[in-house]
């Protein structure tokens, strides 16, 4: 085994395709300042550029109309406590509290006036919300994810999202994280077990053969 290739040792065994289907929604997960802003202990560099990427897939999700929803992190509670154990494993996250600017939406990716924020205390869009059960309720049988952070994030909404039942695509372009081998390992994985992990040109594509 020692001799493989990666591709070789799972050829045939991961990396099955599972496609778009016919009715999708656009999850634009945390993309939060904190990770935009340069010095801020969130800061991770790939976010920026998805930042940039992910205008044009939000674009094109308002101008077909598709379910699109955005997601940030609060916390409420005294010390951040409503963020249970995570928040004692990464204490970095007490910054995601109201008023604190490293919280906000990133500007260029922001909500709109109407459009739907879910907000979770955990890393998984699915944990703890009533997203999934909303979802099914639309009949939508397809996710499409961008955001931050690819190893954080991403991934748990990803396993969550094809557990819940759906198919999962991650758009690659349009997902960050602060270093670049835990990004490519975590798309790795979610490619190979969970969902596709697609270009944002291929999901444009799709997205413009909708009907409106």
């Amino acid at each position: 085994m020692s001799g493989q290739s990666l591709s070789d040792n799972y050829q045939g065994v991961w990396g099955q395709r599972i496609g778009f289907g016919a009715r999708p929604a656009l999850l634009m997960i945390d993309f939060m300042q904190g990770y935009t802003t340069p010095g801020a202990p969130l800061y991770a560099p790939g976010v920026v550029s998805a930042v940039e990427q992910s205008v044009a897939l939000l674009d094109a999700a308002r101008q077909r109309g598709i379910t699109l929803v955005h997601s940030n992190i609060r916390y409420q509670a005294a010390d951040c406590a409503d963020g249970g154990m995570w928040v004692r494993k990464a204490p970095v996250m007490k910054d995601m509290v109201e008023g604190n600017p490293l919280a906000e939406f990133c500007v260029p990716v922001a909500p709109l006036p109407g459009e739907q924020v879910v907000t979770k205390q955990y890393a998984s869009v699915f944990f703890g919300t009533s997203l999934a059960a909303q979802l099914h309720a639309q009949g939508i049988d397809t996710l499409i994810l961008a955001g931050c952070s690819t190893s954080g994030c991403i991934r748990a909404s990803a396993v969550d999202g094809v557990q819940h039942g759906f198919r999962t695509i991650v758009v690659r372009e349009c997902v960050g994280d602060r270093h670049q081998a835990p990004h490519e390992a975590n798309l790795f994985d979610i490619d190979s077990k969970y969902g596709d992990v697609v270009s944002l040109q291929e999901t444009l594509s799709y997205l413009q053969g909708l009907a409106r």
